[in-house]
């Protein structure tokens, strides 16, 4: 968080339900930064795509209605516990009124999905530039992960140029890439994409949501 705060990075903070029992202090410290409050299901302890339809109602609900207690209003997008899914979820989180979810990776853009109830916006969430999946789930060391980010990101900028809009984002978890050393990588990588603040818009999935629904009606 002190390197965010260093850099004004903007934040989604992916939040299981049950930290807010766990571990109230912080999500308030995010929350006092700025950051966006999006939803992760209530542990990844659990997986959802386990659950029939009415299990997965309720669960959906429960998740929502805990996060609006704490922060004061419903959250606007959703990833899934391991990003997994039944056939169900995307109806189940459009009717619960979510605005976006990130459990589907592609197009490096936002698109609109069809659900029995209306239509939810997907955002390209990051499977390759993951601390999880890359570092623990294929050992990937920290300098070789801070050079994909920001090959990425270089590349990336230049595709978009004149073209059309691309979405990057970096998955970060602090037990992952907070240790000292993956975080010397990070503050190289981050560090990188600050100074390139005027090429490119830095900001959060909620922003990103609602930027594509005006821009895509």
């Amino acid at each position: 968080l002190d390197l965010l705060r260093s850099l004004s990075l903007p934040v989604t903070l992916l939040v299981n339900s049950e930290l807010y029992a766990a571990c109230p202090e912080l999500i308030a410290a995010f929350r006092d930064c700025g950051a966006e409050i999006a939803s992760h299901g209530r542990t990844n302890s659990e997986h959802q795509a386990e659950l029939a339809e009415p299990d997965e109602r309720a669960l959906i609900e429960t998740v929502t209605n805990t996060i609006a207690q704490h922060e004061g209003r419903p959250p606007a997008g959703w990833l899934s516990p391991w990003i997994a899914e039944t056939e169900h979820t995307p109806d189940l989180l459009q009717e619960a009124g979510y605005r976006y979810l990130l459990d589907w990776c592609m197009d490096d853009q936002p698109v609109w999905m069809r659900t029995r109830g209306g239509r939810i916006l997907a955002l390209p969430y990051p499977q390759e530039l993951n601390d999880s999946a890359a570092i623990i789930g294929r050992h990937v060391g920290a300098q070789d992960f801070a050079d994909m980010v920001i090959d990425q990101f270089d590349e990336m900028l230049e595709q978009s140029r004149g073209r059309q809009p691309l979405v990057m984002g970096v998955a970060l978890h602090a037990m992952i890439v907070g240790q000292p050393f993956r975080l010397r990588a990070l503050r190289r990588v981050l560090t990188h994409i600050a100074e390139r603040r005027s090429d490119c818009w830095l900001t959060t999935a909620g922003a990103i949501a609602d930027s594509a629904a005006t821009r895509m009606p």
